[in-house]
């Protein structure tokens, strides 16, 4: 099965307003329970930290430990967080909320959200949080007042009732209620009711006035209703025109996209052929079955350099700038795992999303090659002993990172694919500041391949710091499963 053709027509759309600074991000989603457990918050029936990750139990990572390692993230590179849901909830990962206004008190509360967001900011850091505003949970103060009062209740309008009694408990009975893919444990919001809508408008203004960046949009096209969007945007972006809005779609986003509704998307256009080009031939078929990701089909070079032309042309060039490009999430496999552990396939795909067009959101533990299979394999506990850390892994993070800090033809250049044959990948980011150009070998051999520079001159590795002199006609030397980034140097 070949991936189906994307849209790429946009010379219709709207032009959007995206914020600058998302381009120049590095992102790292966080999955509260698993990064850090700080032990300032006592008293509580915990997994022991590292043990297999289960659908039901804690394991007590929370916002104290975050700010413990603000520090490491920084050195790391990262310059933005992502966090899973943070609000009080009776589930490990939080998408069950029962109070929009409270940070989970297992979490250490809104204190502890309010210190690291000062913490962060401080080291120039930005926030982001996980908005789930389709449905909330059985312990959500309206639904459990319905639970509680039936038809007599004051928010039977708040939700879908389709019949009485009500039975969020009871799976041999209809449950009688609209939830999220029939899961009675999330009852859906009824948000076509005026109520309803404003109190969720006001749970988004209220954290943007509290200080973070920006929102990540859980599930949004369940929420089939452009207006509800357009509102929200405009009451987000009233308070901080700054602030992103980013939307987990894995389809076709042109929908949310016309610079009315979101900034972007969770790019899952991006993850896919990462998966089926630098895993080719290591892929995890009947895992990956299982996992968010589904069946994935390899890919040559020439096949995945015209598939990531086609993402790059998607949607107008501002919203490509500011998409959140990512390998993997707390919703699919690990893409070590994914590749069957390959690490080399691991190390290609990192050094391809740091140089590509969008955003690059790091899940937490990816830069130290944690593996990890569908959920809820995929959201272990970060293991902070560095003995169990790839080395190698981290070492090319940190300088990928880094790089892309320091190119602004790797954050804003355009995407041109100049070779792609079997398993051997150029392609250049030109910019007005100067081109940049990566090559990726993806085969067991050392390859020489063809560098087409701009113009004859000085260029640098930036993976190795090896310098050479180079012609339009050059080649370069690649390792095998190996890349380089040559960035030009400039002349004093």
């Amino acid at each position: 099965m070949t991936e189906p053709l994307l849209s790429t027509d946009h010379q219709h759309d709207a032009h959007p307003l995206t914020p600058d600074w998302v381009q120049d991000a590095v992102f790292y989603q966080i999955f509260p329970d698993r990064f850090a457990r700080s032990g300032r918050v006592t008293g509580l029936n915990l997994q022991p930290w590292g043990d297999p990750p289960h659908f039901h139990r804690y394991m007590g990572g929370d916002l104290w430990g975050v700010i413990e390692k603000l520090d490491v993230l920084r050195n790391l590179g990262v310059n933005a967080l992502y966090f899973c849901p943070v609000f009080q909830s009776a589930s490990n990962h939080r998408y069950h909320t029962h109070d929009y206004y409270q940070v989970d008190p297992m979490l250490g509360g809104n204190e502890a959200l309010r210190q690291l967001i000062d913490e962060a900011h401080a080291r120039g850091m930005r926030v982001v949080l996980d908005g789930v505003f389709n449905h909330a949970s059985r312990g959500f103060f309206q639904f459990n007042d319905l639970l509680e009062q039936g038809e007599a209740s004051a928010y039977r309008d708040w939700f879908h009732v389709q019949g009485w009694p009500l039975q969020p408990y009871d799976d041999t009975r209809p449950a009688n209620y609209a939830a999220w893919w029939d899961n009675r444990a999330l009852p859906k919001f009824n948000t076509s009711h005026p109520a309803v809508r404003e109190f969720l408008w006001d749970v988004a203004e209220y954290w943007i006035r509290f200080g973070i960046d920006g929102w990540r949009l859980d599930v949004p096209n369940e929420i089939d209703d452009d207006s509800f969007w357009q509102e929200f945007r405009r009451r987000v972006k009233t308070i901080n025109p700054d602030a992103y809005i980013v939307g987990e779609i894995w389809g076709d986003a042109h929908r949310w996209l016309k610079g009315d509704q979101f900034d972007a998307v969770m790019n899952y256009h991006f993850t896919r052929p990462c998966l089926a080009f630098f895993g080719a031939h290591t892929l995890d078929h009947p895992m990956n079955e299982q996992s968010g990701t589904g069946l994935v089909t390899p890919m040559n070079a020439a096949e995945f350099g015209a598939r990531m032309t086609e993402v790059t042309q998607m949607y107008h060039p501002d919203i490509v700038r500011v998409q959140l490009n990512l390998l993997d999430s707390h919703d699919t496999a690990r893409y070590l795992t994914a590749v069957g552990g390959d690490d080399t396939a691991h190390r290609l795909a990192l050094t391809f999303q740091f140089t590509y067009v969008g955003a690059p959101c790091l899940y937490y533990g990816d830069e130290i090659g944690l593996p990890g299979g569908p959920d809820p394999d995929c959201r272990r506990a970060f293991p902070w002993n560095e003995a169990d850390w790839n080395q190698e892994t981290l070492a090319l993070v940190r300088r990928l990172t880094a790089t892309r800090m320091q190119s602004e033809a790797l954050k804003q250049g355009e995407f041109q694919v100049t070779h792609a044959a079997g398993d051997h990948l150029v392609f250049a980011r030109p910019h007005a500041s100067g081109t940049a150009l990566v090559g990726m070998n993806a085969s067991r051999q050392p390859a020489a391949l063809p560098v087409p520079v701009p113009e004859a001159g000085t260029y640098q590795d930036a993976l190795t710091d090896r310098v050479y002199d180079l012609a339009p006609d050059s080649t370069i030397e690649v390792p095998a499963r190996g890349s380089v980034i040559l960035l030009p140097v400039r002349q004093a």
